[in-house]
């Protein structure tokens, strides 16, 4: 298993320090780092600016979304950052929600699996420089009855293929990932639970596709949190896991809650979701059992680390993403460490 870093979203207010972490990273031989985007920072900047400044350590985008951009600015976005990086970049994709998809950028959240397979085609054809035509449902290149003709990109990436990630929640979309993505991106990932909501769904669409599991990513993301009161560490992410379960998407859309209900946290999900939308967000978090945190966050001593590090190992998954959690640059990057520390305790270095 390897190990990756996702710094969030910028301008949460560690922007000076996210810089330093993801450095400290690339000298203890972390694998990726990731960066996410959604009505904030853009991903790529992020990840042009940390890649400057490392030297091995891939990056990626987590997500880049694809309702932000047509699929041809993608594309010329990933072969430029594989370009520029050395061959470095991931490419990682996702279709947001539909209050960011519809709010925000003004574009309809509907028949998002079918919106995902035909912008991942058509990146896909882009960058292997073919002249870029495409009929689809949603996207018609050229454009017909226009002045438009097909057009190839100039650029060329540093490698022929670019490694592509979708970020997947529900089971039709993570079966759909495993049938044309290289990797999957996961969130509140629990050892005990990744079988029967995550990875049984991915291996369907990779039979779908003739595949099996060899050489796919699979990349959930966890805080990691250091200390010996497993409790008060659990309680940091209170508002965290609250946030997603009960605010994130509209009542009948919100894929954390739904996957928290897979998980067996029914009747939790539902509370938390009705004290959320109705504007109490300390009852939210409250309501956020300690069980669901501890599952799906890395907590405690070193020890502890790395039994949930061996879980996750023989849970199938393969990179393991964490978000070093701490109050100062000195805690993150402890915990940084922490999490090496841990795959060398667990045997897993």
């Amino acid at each position: 298993m390897r190990l990756g870093i996702n710094l969030g979203y910028w301008g949460a207010g560690m922007d000076g320090d996210n810089l330093a972490v993801a450095q400290e990273a690339d000298r203890l031989g972390y694998d990726v780092c990731w960066a996410a985007e959604a009505y904030g920072s853009d991903a790529p900047t992020v990840l042009a600016w940390v890649a400057a400044k490392t030297e091995r350590i891939d990056v990626g985008s987590a997500i880049m979304q694809i309702p932000a951009r047509q699929p041809a600015m993608t594309a010329m976005t990933a072969a430029t950052l594989d370009s520029l990086t050395g061959g470095r970049f991931r490419l990682g994709l996702g279709v947001s929600g539909p209050q960011v998809s519809e709010g925000w950028y003004g574009v309809k959240f509907d028949k998002p699996l079918a919106r995902t397979r035909e912008y991942v085609e058509i990146v896909r054809k882009a960058m292997t420089r073919e002249r870029l035509s495409y009929d689809g449902e949603h996207w018609t290149l050229p454009l017909p009855g226009g002045p438009g003709k097909p057009i190839k990109l100039t650029v060329h990436p540093q490698r022929e293929h670019i490694p592509l990630y979708i970020a997947a929640i529900g089971p039709k979309n993570l079966e759909q990932t495993g049938e044309i993505a290289d990797g999957a991106l996961l969130i509140f990932p629990s050892a005990g639970h990744l079988e029967e909501t995550a990875l049984r769904h991915l291996r369907a669409g990779r039979e779908k596709a003739g595949l099996t599991m060899d050489g796919f990513d699979v990349c959930p993301t966890l805080p990691l949190a250091l200390g010996d009161d497993v409790t008060a560490l659990a309680d940091v992410f209170r508002p965290y896991t609250a946030l997603y379960v009960g605010g994130m998407g509209s009542r009948k859309q919100n894929f954390y809650n739904q996957l928290a209900q897979r998980m067996g946290y029914e009747k939790e999900a539902a509370e938390i979701q009705d004290k959320y939308l109705a504007g109490d967000k300390t009852g939210a978090a409250a309501a956020v059992p300690h069980s669901l945190i501890d599952q799906t966050t890395l907590l405690g001593s070193v020890e502890r680390i790395a039994e949930r590090m061996t879980a996750y190992t023989e849970a199938g998954v393969t990179t393991l993403t964490l978000a070093p959690a701490g109050f100062t640059l000195d805690e993150r990057l402890a915990a940084l460490r922490a999490g090496v520390e841990a795959m060398e305790h667990a045997g897993l270095a």
